[in-house]
Protein backbone atom coordinates (compact mmCIF):
# COMPACT_ATOMS: atom_id res chain seq x y z
CA UNK A 1 0.00 0.00 0.00
CA UNK A 2 1.39 3.20 -0.95
CA UNK A 3 0.75 6.97 -1.14
CA UNK A 4 3.21 9.14 -3.16
CA UNK A 5 3.33 12.81 -3.29
CA UNK A 6 4.49 14.72 -6.44
CA UNK A 7 5.04 18.35 -6.75
CA UNK A 8 6.64 19.45 -10.66
CA UNK A 9 9.25 21.84 -10.17
CA UNK A 10 10.06 22.61 -13.72
CA UNK A 11 6.90 25.49 -13.82
CA UNK A 12 8.92 27.25 -10.85
CA UNK A 13 10.91 29.79 -12.97
CA UNK A 14 8.72 30.36 -15.50
CA UNK A 15 5.95 30.75 -12.68
CA UNK A 16 8.23 33.47 -11.51
CA UNK A 17 8.42 35.50 -14.25
CA UNK A 18 4.85 35.65 -15.39
CA UNK A 19 3.95 36.57 -11.47
CA UNK A 20 6.22 40.18 -11.49
CA UNK A 21 5.08 41.07 -14.63
CA UNK A 22 1.39 40.47 -13.55
CA UNK A 23 2.41 42.34 -10.31
CA UNK A 24 3.87 44.91 -12.37
CA UNK A 25 1.18 45.34 -15.20
CA UNK A 26 -1.14 45.76 -12.41
CA UNK A 27 0.17 48.02 -10.27
CA UNK A 28 1.24 50.18 -13.02
CA UNK A 29 -2.31 50.05 -14.38
CA UNK A 30 -4.70 50.80 -11.19
CA UNK A 31 -2.52 53.90 -10.21
CA UNK A 32 -3.37 55.24 -13.86
CA UNK A 33 -7.05 54.29 -13.37
CA UNK A 34 -7.15 55.68 -9.90
CA UNK A 35 -5.79 58.55 -11.17
CA UNK A 36 -8.31 59.12 -14.38
CA UNK A 37 -11.12 57.88 -11.74
CA UNK A 38 -11.58 60.97 -9.37
CA UNK A 39 -11.29 62.82 -12.88
CA UNK A 40 -13.76 61.57 -13.79
CA UNK A 41 -16.22 61.51 -10.84
CA UNK A 42 -15.46 65.05 -10.64
CA UNK A 43 -16.11 65.61 -14.51
CA UNK A 44 -19.47 64.28 -13.72
CA UNK A 45 -20.53 65.99 -11.02
CA UNK A 46 -19.65 69.47 -12.66
CA UNK A 47 -20.95 68.67 -16.50
CA UNK A 48 -23.89 66.76 -15.02
CA UNK A 49 -23.45 63.75 -16.98
CA UNK A 50 -24.68 60.21 -15.94
CA UNK A 51 -22.73 59.01 -18.77
CA UNK A 52 -19.16 60.12 -17.34
CA UNK A 53 -20.73 59.04 -13.34
CA UNK A 54 -21.64 55.77 -14.81
CA UNK A 55 -18.19 55.29 -16.76
CA UNK A 56 -16.39 56.52 -13.34
CA UNK A 57 -18.61 54.03 -11.53
CA UNK A 58 -16.52 51.19 -13.63
CA UNK A 59 -13.54 53.04 -13.25
CA UNK A 60 -14.02 52.49 -10.23
CA UNK A 61 -14.77 49.43 -9.94
CA UNK A 62 -11.93 48.65 -11.77
CA UNK A 63 -9.38 50.99 -9.71
CA UNK A 64 -10.69 48.33 -7.08
CA UNK A 65 -10.26 44.98 -8.96
CA UNK A 66 -6.84 46.45 -10.18
CA UNK A 67 -6.03 46.98 -6.73
CA UNK A 68 -7.01 44.11 -5.21
CA UNK A 69 -5.70 42.12 -8.27
CA UNK A 70 -2.38 43.27 -6.94
CA UNK A 71 -2.82 42.95 -3.24
CA UNK A 72 -4.43 39.59 -3.99
CA UNK A 73 -1.02 38.43 -5.91
CA UNK A 74 1.10 40.16 -3.04
CA UNK A 75 -0.75 38.04 -0.31
CA UNK A 76 -0.09 34.92 -2.71
CA UNK A 77 3.51 35.35 -2.37
CA UNK A 78 3.18 34.79 1.26
CA UNK A 79 4.57 31.62 2.54
CA UNK A 80 2.88 28.43 3.07
CA UNK A 81 2.86 28.10 7.31
CA UNK A 82 1.18 25.19 9.75
CA UNK A 83 -2.28 26.77 9.59
CA UNK A 84 -2.28 27.90 5.75
CA UNK A 85 -0.68 24.83 3.50
CA UNK A 86 -1.18 25.72 0.99
CA UNK A 87 -0.33 29.83 1.77
CA UNK A 88 -2.62 32.84 1.16
CA UNK A 89 -3.02 31.71 -2.87
CA UNK A 90 -6.49 31.21 -2.45
CA UNK A 91 -7.46 34.77 -1.63
CA UNK A 92 -6.68 35.54 -5.42
CA UNK A 93 -10.10 33.86 -6.05
CA UNK A 94 -11.84 35.46 -2.76
CA UNK A 95 -11.15 38.83 -4.35
CA UNK A 96 -11.71 38.16 -8.25
CA UNK A 97 -15.30 37.05 -6.42
CA UNK A 98 -15.36 40.57 -4.36
CA UNK A 99 -15.23 42.21 -7.88
CA UNK A 100 -17.46 40.12 -9.65
CA UNK A 101 -20.04 41.17 -7.34
CA UNK A 102 -18.99 44.30 -6.93
CA UNK A 103 -19.59 45.01 -10.60
CA UNK A 104 -23.02 43.40 -10.21
CA UNK A 105 -23.84 45.95 -7.68
CA UNK A 106 -22.48 49.00 -9.63
CA UNK A 107 -24.14 48.21 -12.83
CA UNK A 108 -28.00 47.82 -10.91
CA UNK A 109 -27.07 50.93 -9.69
CA UNK A 110 -26.55 52.57 -12.79
CA UNK A 111 -29.92 50.77 -14.51
CA UNK A 112 -31.83 52.30 -11.82
CA UNK A 113 -30.22 56.09 -12.34
CA UNK A 114 -30.59 55.74 -15.73
CA UNK A 115 -34.35 55.23 -15.74
CA UNK A 116 -35.26 57.96 -13.96
CA UNK A 117 -33.39 60.19 -16.32
CA UNK A 118 -35.38 58.82 -19.55
CA UNK A 119 -38.08 60.39 -17.94
CA UNK A 120 -36.79 63.90 -16.95
CA UNK A 121 -33.42 64.06 -19.16
CA UNK A 122 -31.02 66.74 -17.39
CA UNK A 123 -28.94 69.30 -18.81
CA UNK A 124 -25.90 68.00 -20.07
CA UNK A 125 -22.43 70.06 -20.38
CA UNK A 126 -21.97 68.27 -23.92
CA UNK A 127 -18.41 70.12 -24.03
CA UNK A 128 -16.99 68.82 -20.95
CA UNK A 129 -17.84 65.30 -21.20
CA UNK A 130 -16.63 64.94 -24.40
CA UNK A 131 -13.19 66.36 -23.22
CA UNK A 132 -13.49 63.80 -20.29
CA UNK A 133 -15.02 60.66 -22.32
CA UNK A 134 -11.95 60.88 -24.46
CA UNK A 135 -8.81 61.23 -22.41
CA UNK A 136 -10.74 58.31 -20.60
CA UNK A 137 -10.59 56.16 -23.85
CA UNK A 138 -6.67 57.38 -23.99
CA UNK A 139 -6.25 55.91 -20.28
CA UNK A 140 -8.17 53.02 -20.66
CA UNK A 141 -6.00 52.00 -24.08
CA UNK A 142 -2.53 52.51 -22.11
CA UNK A 143 -4.06 50.60 -18.97
CA UNK A 144 -5.53 47.75 -21.87
CA UNK A 145 -2.13 48.10 -23.58
CA UNK A 146 -0.65 47.46 -19.98
CA UNK A 147 -2.32 44.19 -19.05
CA UNK A 148 -2.08 42.49 -22.46
CA UNK A 149 1.61 42.28 -21.17
CA UNK A 150 0.76 40.67 -17.86
CA UNK A 151 -0.21 36.80 -18.27
CA UNK A 152 -3.82 37.10 -19.02
CA UNK A 153 -4.28 33.80 -20.45
CA UNK A 154 -3.13 31.92 -17.01
CA UNK A 155 -4.15 34.15 -14.60
CA UNK A 156 -7.66 34.15 -14.01
CA UNK A 157 -7.17 37.75 -12.15
CA UNK A 158 -5.66 39.36 -14.68
CA UNK A 159 -8.19 38.30 -16.54
CA UNK A 160 -10.75 39.43 -14.80
CA UNK A 161 -8.56 43.24 -14.19
CA UNK A 162 -8.55 43.37 -18.19
CA UNK A 163 -12.24 42.93 -19.26
CA UNK A 164 -12.61 45.72 -16.60
CA UNK A 165 -10.40 47.90 -18.43
CA UNK A 166 -12.01 46.97 -21.45
CA UNK A 167 -15.25 47.23 -20.68
CA UNK A 168 -13.88 50.46 -19.37
CA UNK A 169 -12.83 51.29 -23.05
CA UNK A 170 -16.69 50.69 -24.30
CA UNK A 171 -17.69 53.06 -21.36
CA UNK A 172 -16.11 56.07 -22.71
CA UNK A 173 -16.55 55.42 -26.54
CA UNK A 174 -20.28 54.90 -25.18
CA UNK A 175 -19.90 58.54 -23.83
CA UNK A 176 -18.00 59.90 -26.40
CA UNK A 177 -20.99 59.09 -28.75
CA UNK A 178 -23.24 60.65 -26.59
CA UNK A 179 -21.75 63.83 -25.84
CA UNK A 180 -21.45 64.08 -29.67
CA UNK A 181 -25.09 63.14 -30.04
CA UNK A 182 -25.66 66.05 -27.32
CA UNK A 183 -23.56 68.36 -28.67
CA UNK A 184 -24.88 68.26 -32.19
CA UNK A 185 -28.31 67.30 -32.05
CA UNK A 186 -29.16 68.21 -28.14
CA UNK A 187 -30.15 64.66 -27.78
CA UNK A 188 -30.45 64.65 -23.96
CA UNK A 189 -31.60 61.75 -23.72
CA UNK A 190 -28.68 59.76 -25.35
CA UNK A 191 -26.43 60.23 -22.02
CA UNK A 192 -28.85 57.55 -19.87
CA UNK A 193 -29.05 55.45 -23.04
CA UNK A 194 -25.19 55.86 -23.13
CA UNK A 195 -24.42 54.64 -19.46
CA UNK A 196 -27.27 51.82 -19.50
CA UNK A 197 -24.85 49.94 -22.17
CA UNK A 198 -22.02 50.50 -20.10
CA UNK A 199 -24.06 49.34 -17.28
CA UNK A 200 -24.97 45.96 -19.36
CA UNK A 201 -21.01 45.72 -20.02
CA UNK A 202 -20.80 45.92 -16.52
CA UNK A 203 -23.06 43.06 -15.84
CA UNK A 204 -22.16 40.76 -17.91
CA UNK A 205 -18.32 41.10 -16.85
CA UNK A 206 -19.37 41.10 -13.37
CA UNK A 207 -21.19 37.61 -13.69
CA UNK A 208 -18.88 35.97 -16.02
CA UNK A 209 -16.06 36.88 -12.90
CA UNK A 210 -18.08 35.93 -10.47
CA UNK A 211 -19.31 32.62 -12.27
CA UNK A 212 -15.83 31.44 -12.58
CA UNK A 213 -14.58 32.39 -9.04
CA UNK A 214 -17.36 30.51 -7.36
CA UNK A 215 -16.46 27.60 -9.27
CA UNK A 216 -13.02 27.45 -8.19
CA UNK A 217 -14.11 28.16 -4.85
CA UNK A 218 -16.50 25.36 -4.86
CA UNK A 219 -13.84 23.06 -5.59
CA UNK A 220 -14.85 22.68 -9.38
CA UNK A 221 -13.30 20.76 -11.73
CA UNK A 222 -11.10 23.19 -14.18
CA UNK A 223 -12.44 23.89 -17.12
CA UNK A 224 -9.68 22.42 -19.32
CA UNK A 225 -9.42 19.07 -17.66
CA UNK A 226 -11.74 16.21 -18.59
CA UNK A 227 -12.30 14.11 -16.15
CA UNK A 228 -13.42 11.27 -18.00
CA UNK A 229 -10.26 11.31 -20.26
CA UNK A 230 -8.04 11.36 -17.06
CA UNK A 231 -9.61 8.14 -15.43
CA UNK A 232 -9.27 7.00 -19.47
CA UNK A 233 -5.76 7.49 -19.66
CA UNK A 234 -4.66 5.98 -15.99
CA UNK A 235 -6.58 2.82 -16.98
CA UNK A 236 -4.24 2.21 -19.84
CA UNK A 237 -1.61 1.83 -18.29
CA UNK A 238 -0.60 -2.07 -17.61
CA UNK A 239 -1.42 -3.68 -14.52
CA UNK A 240 -4.15 -1.41 -13.51
CA UNK A 241 -7.16 -2.96 -12.35
CA UNK A 242 -9.27 0.52 -11.55
CA UNK A 243 -8.92 4.12 -10.08
CA UNK A 244 -11.25 5.83 -8.18
CA UNK A 245 -11.41 8.52 -5.35
CA UNK A 246 -10.56 10.73 -8.43
CA UNK A 247 -10.79 14.36 -7.74
CA UNK A 248 -9.59 17.50 -9.42
CA UNK A 249 -9.30 20.79 -8.28
CA UNK A 250 -8.05 24.30 -8.61
CA UNK A 251 -6.02 26.21 -5.57
CA UNK A 252 -5.77 29.26 -7.83
CA UNK A 253 -5.66 30.42 -11.34
CA UNK A 254 -3.10 27.91 -13.24
CA UNK A 255 -2.59 26.06 -10.38
CA UNK A 256 -4.46 22.17 -10.99
CA UNK A 257 -4.17 20.05 -8.19
CA UNK A 258 -5.59 15.97 -8.09
CA UNK A 259 -5.96 13.14 -5.76
CA UNK A 260 -6.69 9.53 -6.59
CA UNK A 261 -6.24 5.94 -5.26
CA UNK A 262 -5.10 3.60 -8.24
CA UNK A 263 -5.96 -0.36 -7.82
CA UNK A 264 -3.01 -2.23 -9.54
CA UNK A 265 -3.15 -5.90 -9.94
CA UNK A 266 -0.97 -8.20 -7.78
CA UNK A 267 1.51 -8.33 -10.80
CA UNK A 268 2.21 -4.71 -10.69
CA UNK A 269 5.07 -2.76 -9.77
CA UNK A 270 3.82 -0.16 -6.93
CA UNK A 271 6.19 2.67 -8.01
CA UNK A 272 6.87 2.01 -11.68
CA UNK A 273 3.27 2.54 -11.96
CA UNK A 274 3.01 5.56 -10.20
CA UNK A 275 5.91 7.46 -11.64
CA UNK A 276 3.78 6.32 -15.17
CA UNK A 277 0.99 8.02 -13.65
CA UNK A 278 2.37 11.15 -12.55
CA UNK A 279 4.07 11.53 -15.98
CA UNK A 280 1.14 11.25 -17.74
CA UNK A 281 -0.76 13.72 -15.75
CA UNK A 282 1.90 16.23 -16.01
CA UNK A 283 2.51 15.72 -20.06
CA UNK A 284 -0.98 15.23 -21.19
CA UNK A 285 -2.77 17.28 -18.18
CA UNK A 286 -0.28 19.72 -17.21
CA UNK A 287 -1.33 18.70 -13.64
CA UNK A 288 1.72 19.44 -11.54
CA UNK A 289 0.61 18.55 -8.13
CA UNK A 290 -0.78 15.23 -7.41
CA UNK A 291 -1.61 12.88 -4.58
CA UNK A 292 -1.87 8.91 -5.97
CA UNK A 293 -2.57 6.15 -3.57
CA UNK A 294 -1.52 2.97 -5.36
CA UNK A 295 -2.91 0.00 -4.13
CA UNK A 296 -2.78 -3.54 -4.53
CA UNK A 297 -6.03 -5.27 -5.44
CA UNK A 298 -6.03 -7.70 -2.35
CA UNK A 299 -5.94 -4.82 0.00
CA UNK A 300 -7.61 -2.06 -1.76
CA UNK A 301 -10.42 -0.32 -0.93
CA UNK A 302 -13.20 -2.16 -3.94
CA UNK A 303 -15.23 0.60 -5.65
CA UNK A 304 -17.77 -0.20 -8.28
CA UNK A 305 -17.31 2.84 -9.65
CA UNK A 306 -13.54 3.25 -10.76
CA UNK A 307 -13.16 -0.18 -12.83
CA UNK A 308 -11.21 -0.42 -15.61
CA UNK A 309 -12.98 -2.01 -18.16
Amino acid sequence: MGHHHHHGHSHGHSHGHSHTSNKKALLSSFLLIAAFMIVEVIGGIVTNSLALLSDAGHMLSDAAALGLSFFALKLGEKQVSKEKTYGYKRFEIIAAALNGLTLVIISIYILFEAFHRFFNPPEVQSKGMLIISVTGLVVNIIAAWILMKGDKEENLNVRSAFLHVLGDMLGSVGAIVAALLIMFLGWGIADPIASCIVAVLILISGYRVTKDSFHILMEGAPSQIDMVQVRKVLCKIPAVKEVHDLHVWTITSGYPVLSCHITIYDDGVHDEILSQSQKILHDEFHIEHSTIQVEKEANGCPSPHGTCN
